[in-house]
């Protein structure tokens, strides 16, 4: 009896121990499992925050290229003082004159008026209307702004590929080969350069444009011209003057008539010998009577 109860008790002791391993087994399977589980987890974490931020970060933009025109119209006390102040200004704000027209005032325009292109510096083109808009009173105002952005980043590509087919033909150029092959390569070489040089040209005229702003001023006088009384003494003077071109005028004309009369002279004495002629004759028919 006891020896079987001794028996179940090593029994009991056995199946305890290998549950035991099997526990402990199981429980080390699932600890990593679940370390190896939530780890990804950070990361995951990390991923959607620099996803986020980067979804908030602003798209950076290229700063537009603009080429600005503005026309401004002044009504001004003086056109010949303004002038001048606008040459001074160009000066100062070293810019360029590019044109003026400049009318006075006749019979069918009484207002003294002039116009004048100037070209400055872009990042000058709002003081200078400021400075402008202080001659006068302005009158008409206009500002004008073409993005070529687009033209210059298409000109730009352009130009990249034309100099890599430029690079390509001048290592087939330094190939040996034929005449023949040599001369079609230079030709075509030739086509790319002047292709590169028109893209080169604009590209600049573009930048150019884009650098300097042009403005059109036109500069209207505010009281309309009139011919002021002349003095007495010009007045007599230009009496005097006319009525001595009147007198060699007319001088002239006699000795025209003068010279005229001489040379048909021949044939007014032939009629007027042959109309005393008639006279006598009749006379004399009279007398016989």
């Amino acid at each position: 009896m006891q020896t079987l109860t001794k028996s179940n008790r090593q029994s009991a002791l056995l199946v305890s121990a290998l549950l035991g391993g099997v526990i402990l087994t199981s429980c080390s399977s699932v600890t990593p499992s679940a370390n190896q589980a939530s780890a990804p987890a950070p990361a995951l974490e990390t991923a959607n925050t620099v996803a986020q931020k980067a979804e908030a970060a602003p798209i950076p933009r290229a700063r537009p290229q603009l080429i600005k025109k503005a026309a401004i119209t002044l009504i001004v006390n003086s056109v010949d003082e303004s002038i001048d102040a606008v040459s001074q200004l160009i000066t100062k704000q070293q810019g360029d004159l590019i044109g003026l027209n400049e009318r006075q005032p006749t019979k069918g325009n009484s207002r003294h008026t002039a116009s004048i292109q100037l070209r400055v510096p872009q990042n000058l083109l709002e003081p200078t209307l400021e400075e402008l808009a202080k001659l006068g009173t302005i009158e008409k105002r206009n500002i004008t702004a073409e993005d070529v952005g687009n033209q210059l980043v298409d000109f730009q590509a352009r130009l990249t590929n034309l100099r890599q087919t430029e690079a390509n033909l001048q290592k087939i150029m330094d190939r040996s080969g034929s005449v023949r092959d040599v001369l079609s390569v230079a030709q075509e070489l030739s086509n790319v350069r002047q292709s590169i040089e028109q893209i080169d040209a604009q590209i600049k005229n573009l930048q150019n444009q884009v650098a300097y702003s042009t403005i059109t001023l036109s500069l209207e006088a505010a009281v309309s011209s009139t011919s002021p009384q002349r003095a007495v003494g010009s007045q007599i003077q230009q009496t005097w003057n006319n009525s001595t071109q009147s007198l060699a005028d007319f001088t002239i004309s006699l000795l025209k008539l003068g010279i005229w009369l001489l040379v048909y002279s021949p044939y007014f004495l032939i009629l007027v010998a042959g109309g005393y002629a008639i006279y006598r004759w009749r006379r004399n028919q009279l007398t016989s009577q």
